[in-house]
């Protein structure tokens, strides 16, 4: 579960900013939109959130900074002695330009919470620290800190840390994580710090990144999965009936028509690619009619391709992160996939959604909690500030779509004329 993120001086944002997924303390309508966490310190979590902002306020980069810091955890690691990181400072101060980046984030798996972070730019680490509280209090785990005069670091490590630490300590290179590396040499006790960024964090949007498609197919290929792929198709009516898959052997003519996706095969097996027919209804005779699969809508295409994606995460209680959810898809199918998180019957294991969109139809007091709607906008620095509606204490039955674009909350754009 993802409590809070943190970032500093990364891209478009210069001063820390804060994203909180931890419920407010006032009574709201919509109760089933937060989950207990059994936390001590945070009773309740939000099952999801939604940023808004004009374009290049900076909204992807918000994400995108979670991103960054997901890739450093999974993969700092291999990086050879001496190649530098991608470090994307604040540009426009040069107060910024030169000095490290800061991510930070909070959260909690299988009742443990955890704050981990760290501070990078393109040469080295400066910071890195994990505090975890397995029985509510804190426990330092583990910090280190680059002294730039003594061109060394300092190290400290909790008692309650098990394993060598020591000897992860001096495998551990400059451009590496801690953290990354005593997961390469077997820590078992930091391996679910690891594996909440490996497993249960989701980026969709950023960068191209697209959902896994393949997990479709996956999931078609258990006993039941297809009649849980019809459910969620069902519910969101796309007026699909009914569908049939068929694999053929990977030639020029079948790649050309295959409209899924090639199937994922081991070297020594032929390689294949899926067409899919959709089957509608006549409305005359009711009688099954069948369609190929490109001929389906754009945002039916995606919806069904992706099916497999969205099921998964909330069957594994994943935090998903998804840029722009409205694109290619009308506003009542998103609500539909926003409503797959509220509701307890569809998201038993908690999963998170954090998105952002454009679509002011969404801002509803019948969707969202108050404390669920974030903005973010540039400040006369042209840096991107991030602040939640709460700041303006709206009432629980004001006409939050209306507010926004009347510029009572902010985050809008300034557009001004064009004289040709």
């Amino acid at each position: 579960m993802l409590i809070e993120f943190r970032v500093t001086n990364f891209r478009s944002i210069n001063r820390t900013q804060v994203l909180s997924l931890v419920a407010g303390s006032g009574k709201e309508r919509i109760a089933e939109n937060t989950l207990e966490s059994r936390l001590p310190g945070f009773p309740r979590l939000l099952r999801s959130a939604v940023i808004y902002g004009a374009n290049a306020a900076g909204k992807t980069n918000l994400l995108r900074a979670l991103q960054f810091m997901q890739g450093l955890v999974l993969n700092s690691a291999t990086f050879q002695e001496g190649v530098r990181i991608a470090h994307a400072p604040f540009k426009l101060s040069k107060t910024t330009t030169n000095k490290p980046s800061q991510f930070e984030v909070v959260f909690a798996d299988d009742g443990v919470r955890y704050e981990y972070g760290f501070s990078v730019d393109a040469e080295r680490f400066h910071n890195e620290w994990l505090i975890a509280y397995p029985h509510g209090r804190p426990q330092n785990w583990f910090e280190r800190t680059y002294h730039t005069a003594k061109k060394k670091y300092e190290w400290h490590f909790s008692a309650k840390l098990k394993g060598s630490p020591r000897v992860w300590r001096d495998a551990t290179r400059a451009n590496a994580l801690f953290l990354s590396t005593a997961i390469q040499l077997n820590s078992e006790q930091l391996r679910p710090v690891f594996q909440w960024f490996q497993k249960k964090l989701v980026l969709i949007g950023m960068g191209g990144s697209q959902f896994n498609q393949s997990l479709t197919l996956q999931l078609l290929e258990q006993p039941d999965g297809k009649k849980k792929l019809l459910q969620f198709v069902h519910a969101a009516d796309l007026g699909i009936d009914d569908f049939s898959l068929q694999k053929e052997p990977m030639t020029p003519v079948a790649v050309a028509e295959a409209n899924l996706v090639r199937e994922p095969s081991p070297a020594s097996a032929v390689p294949m690619v899926i067409r899919v027919t959709s089957f509608h209804k006549a409305v005359d005779t009711g009688a099954p009619v069948p369609l190929d699969f490109s001929d389906e809508s754009n945002g039916t295409r995606i919806l069904f391709q992706s099916a497999g994606a969205w099921l998964n995460v909330l069957r594994n209680g994943e935090v998903l992160l998804y840029d722009e959810l409205d694109t290619s898809l009308h506003p009542l199918m998103t609500r539909f996939l926003i409503r797959l998180f509220h509701s307890h019957a569809s998201n038993q294991k908690n999963a998170q959604l954090v998105f952002t969109t454009h679509d002011t139809s969404l801002l509803d007091s019948d969707l969202f909690r108050r404390d669920q709607v974030w903005f973010i906008e540039k400040d006369d620095k042209n840096a991107s500030k991030v602040y939640p509606l709460s700041d303006f204490s709206p009432r629980k039955d004001e006409a939050l779509e209306r507010g926004y674009l009347r510029g009572r909350y902010g985050a809008l754009p300034f557009i001004g004329e064009l004289k040709i």
